[in-house]
């Protein structure tokens, strides 16, 4: 498991009964988690001092219940800082066990020793672009959904990198690809985070288990001559990170050399200990990388 562990103002403190009790700054959240499934006593009195808990619905959906919250603030982590913002499906613009992601990018590219065209697909509100920014990179950031670009946009500008060579594309991102495939464009670095289920601009289907793999084969071929990495994430509940590894071993390995490395991700959990799952990325590597 990767764990990320560098946190100083984001905290997991408890984990109970299908929820998670977190420090977001100043702030106390508490939000359901479903990997939560073990029960220990919730004796912390924090799980009774929350500024906001997300409370599921019998019918779907859920909604926040605030006590003291103000619209936004502040989130920061190494150079990065980040606008947290409370939205629907609990999320709140941030996944923070995407962090050791985040030290990977930036290093890898900071190591490479040569100029790094990144391109960052399904990219939500920026977490991985501003790292490889951070490195050094051009970035090229695509997400169908304007607000989340926006709100990445907004996290550049928080993070001092508002003037880094990034763009910002709202677009589809199978379109987006054919498109650079026309245009000749090639990436020397792949980053995804493709959701489990969607549907795209014509209303084609998207279902993770059988749209990645030949989605994967189609986004290699932006890759230039001397690709740095790829990396995929995945939220799909019951997919190994085994299986990433696989995939990108099959497609990329064989082409390029180099190897993989899969890894759950997750995050400490203060009080008790254990460490929370949180998904499954898979990262190709070139030799030498």
């Amino acid at each position: 498991m990767w764990i990320s562990d560098r946190w100083k103002e984001y905290e997991v403190i408890d984990a109970s009964d299908g929820e998670k009790l977190e420090r977001w700054g100043s702030y106390l959240l508490v939000r359901p988690d479903p990997q939560v499934i073990w029960s220990t006593p919730k004796t912390d009195p924090r799980w009774r001092q929350f500024d906001a808990r997300y409370a599921r619905s019998n019918t779907g959906g859920g909604h926040w219940n605030v006590h003291r919250l103000p619209e936004h603030w502040a989130l920061h982590y190494q150079d990065l800082t980040f606008v947290i913002k409370p939205m629907n499906f609990k999320h709140t613009g941030v996944f923070p066990e995407q962090a050791v992601n985040w030290d990977f990018i930036t290093d890898t590219v900071r190591r490479a020793g040569r100029p790094i065209n990144v391109l960052n697909l399904f990219a939500y509100t920026g977490g991985a672009t501003l790292a490889a920014a951070a490195g050094g990179a051009s970035v090229c950031h695509v997400d169908a959904a304007k607000g989340m670009v926006q709100m990445a946009r907004d996290n550049a500008r928080a993070s001092g990198l508002e003037n880094a060579p990034i763009r910002w594309i709202v677009d589809d991102c199978g379109k987006f690809v054919e498109r650079e495939l026309r245009r000749g464009k090639r990436y020397d670095a792949i980053i995804m985070d493709p959701p489990s289920y969607g549907r795209g601009p014509s209303g084609e289907v998207w279902k993770l288990e059988t749209s990645l793999f030949p989605f994967l084969e189609q986004v290699q071929r932006v890759l230039s001559d001397q690709p740095l990495f790829v990396l995929v994430n995945s939220y799909t509940t019951g997919l190994a990170p085994s299986v990433v590894g696989y995939m990108l071993d099959s497609i990329l390995t064989k082409r390029y050399g180099g190897h993989t490395e899969s890894q759950e991700l997750g995050l400490p959990v203060t009080n008790s200990g254990l460490f929370l799952p949180c998904g499954a990325t898979g990262r190709w590597l070139a030799p030498g990388v």
